[in-house]
């Protein structure tokens, strides 16, 4: 008999995708004061995944969204469930700048006190690109994982995913419980309705604090420096092939 899916999908507010960054005045971060923020895109793409196995009639029990952060990451909590996720859990984090290190910590406690047997996330958050929190909760769960997923099929308590590897594309097959990483080609994430945006207001959204969880979330990295990227130079042009390879002789690159 196929295991009922309870499914948690860690969401994260982030500076919005179309936002161009700007390095603040002590280059010690990217200015967030003022700036427009949303969810994180590919975790979009984790709560569409997590509601289209509904629709296709996979026997999903709870779609539980979380996530950790300030106040106002509230908001894309109920963004993700007017999306679809039956509810949200906010563990609200006013000080800190969590790594992905204690995000895992705090996802395996949420994993075992809410009896989740699929996580689905995205392969990284477009602020920090850090790509490990899938992984690093599958290594402390001891969960199977299978990051960069294009595709996902779950037939009783086996699930089939393709990932995009360097060369092309890789199948995996696995058992749950364990962990999915979500890529671009997974899906397209759908718009929230007004009436989906009015229903979601109405869902649970549990609040709850870091002491709740008993972790150890201290930093253990140090930016030393933020900077932006060296502007790039304008090209020039050649008249014939000999002149190409004249310049590039001259830069050093033949």
């Amino acid at each position: 008999m196929a295991s009922k899916l309870r499914i948690l999908v860690p969401v994260k507010r982030v500076i919005d995708y179309a936002v161009k960054p700007r390095v603040n005045k002590a280059q010690t971060a990217v200015e967030t004061t003022g700036v427009k923020h949303s969810m994180n895109p590919f975790d979009e793409l984790s709560i569409e995944e997590a509601v289209r196995f509904r629709e296709r009639k996979y026997p999903v029990e709870d779609i539980l969204a979380f996530s950790a952060g300030p106040a106002k990451s509230q908001d894309i909590l109920r963004t993700a469930m007017a999306m679809g996720a039956d509810r949200g859990l906010h563990v609200v984090e006013e000080k800190t700048e969590l790594e992905p290190l204690g995000v895992a910590k705090v996802l395996q406690k949420v994993v075992e006190e809410e009896g989740r047997n699929l996580v689905i996330l995205g392969k990284q958050s477009i602020d920090d690109d850090a790509n490990q929190t899938g992984q690093m909760l599958a290594g402390l769960l001891g969960w199977s994982q299978a990051t960069q997923a294009s595709k996902v099929d779950i037939e009783g308590d086996s699930v089939t995913v393709t990932r995009e590897v360097d060369g092309g594309v890789e199948t995996l097959k696995a058992k749950l419980p364990m962990i999915i990483t979500t890529d671009l080609r997974l899906n397209e994430p759908r718009y929230a309705s007004l009436p989906n945006i009015m229903k979601a207001k109405k869902k649970p959204l549990q609040k709850k604090s870091m002491a709740d969880y008993a972790v150890d979330t201290g930093k253990r990295l140090k930016t030393v420096k933020v900077a932006e990227p060296p502007a790039r130079q304008g090209g020039g042009k050649v008249e014939d092939v000999g002149g190409l390879i004249g310049r590039l002789k001259e830069l050093g690159a033949l």
